[in-house]
């Protein structure tokens, strides 16, 4: 097997696993990844729109970013404003059961990353996957997420 191709599948493979292990540690307080990554997102950010999101989302998720928010407003964790210059833009925000529910989600990512940090050569694996992404649309929409 050649170097790339190790690469690309452990790189898959990490991905899966990781996602793995997420899911099940999201799953005690009934939420997917890809509805968690948008309550961080809102609890980073405070007020977006749909497209705010859309554009920060990292997720592979099969469900579009309006489903994944009409469940969390169902759920009562996202509150939708009308715009009161433009009534076809939306705003949405945590609720205060939403806050508590990214505080959870950020615990339980937190001690992931802390066992992930803790890897070695963490810093410079970081700056190669950063060459692998740079300029392509995940990588975007991770730079726009960190800010």
């Amino acid at each position: 097997m050649r170097r790339s191709e190790q690469i690309r599948y452990l790189l898959l493979a990490a991905q899966r696993e990781g996602n793995r292990r997420l899911a099940a540690a999201l799953s005690k307080i009934e939420l997917s990844p890809a509805q968690s990554e948008i309550l961080r997102i809102l609890g980073d950010h405070n007020t977006l729109t749909l497209t705010g999101i859309g554009q920060m989302l990292v997720c592979d998720s099969a469900t579009s970013p309006s489903r994944l928010v009409e469940r969390l407003v169902d759920a009562g964790f996202i509150n939708r404003t009308a715009d009161l210059h433009d009534r076809r833009q939306v705003h949405l925000a945590l609720t205060p059961a939403g806050q508590e529910k990214e505080l959870q989600v950020r615990t339980i990512e937190n001690a992931l990353y802390d066992e992930l940090d803790a890897l070695p050569g963490a810093a410079e694996f970081v700056s190669t996957l950063e060459l692998l992404v740079t300029g392509l649309p995940a990588g975007k929409a991770l730079k726009r997420r960190i800010g």
